[in-house]
């Protein structure tokens, strides 16, 4: 089985450090440093934890000093984060959050992780962006948490009828 490229939002690095979130997220980066999950990490994910306490810094670089893919601002990225926007998926307050999403679709990103649950972990607002998406010939997007994440690549996961 490939490896799932996930985009990690910033919350996923703060929540290591919650006391709520820390279980999921640590399960998440063991997946990580497993090899079953290739990390998909962005500008607007760094220039918003440039401002972080020292540890969520931390793990952000261990992350990127790993193996990951980096990926950068284009034209199109603003202009999809735009349409959300325009489409009422979400408010200009919430660009950061629309410009995630723009950069994990264009990225054709396998799932966002994310403990954004307001913005992006939201089934209204994935139908929102979704439909953004397939108006402007993209794929659609899926929200994960990152326990969730983590929880769809346990071992022995797959083909099991009993959790459905």
């Amino acid at each position: 089985m490939a490896r799932l490229r996930v985009y990690v939002d910033t919350s996923v690095f703060g929540g290591c450090f919650d006391r709520e979130f820390e279980t999921g997220s640590r399960a998440f980066f063991e997946a990580i440093s497993a090899g079953k999950v290739l990390p998909l990490v962005s500008e607007i994910v760094a220039r918003e934890l440039a401002n972080a306490p020292e540890q969520v810094q931390q793990t952000f670089a261990q992350i990127i000093e790993g193996e990951c893919e980096r990926l950068a601002m284009r034209e199109a990225t603003a202009s999809l984060a735009s349409a959300y926007v325009q489409a009422g998926v979400v408010t200009p307050r919430c660009l950061d959050d629309a410009l995630h999403v723009a950069m994990a679709t264009q990225a054709r990103a396998d799932v966002i992780a994310s403990w954004n649950f307001r913005h992006l972990v939201n089934p209204t607002r994935i139908r929102g962006f979704n439909s953004v998406n397939v108006a402007q010939g993209h794929g659609q997007v899926v929200i994960l948490t990152p326990e969730d994440v983590a929880h769809s690549l346990e071992e022995g996961d797959e083909g099991r009828d009993e959790d459905v």
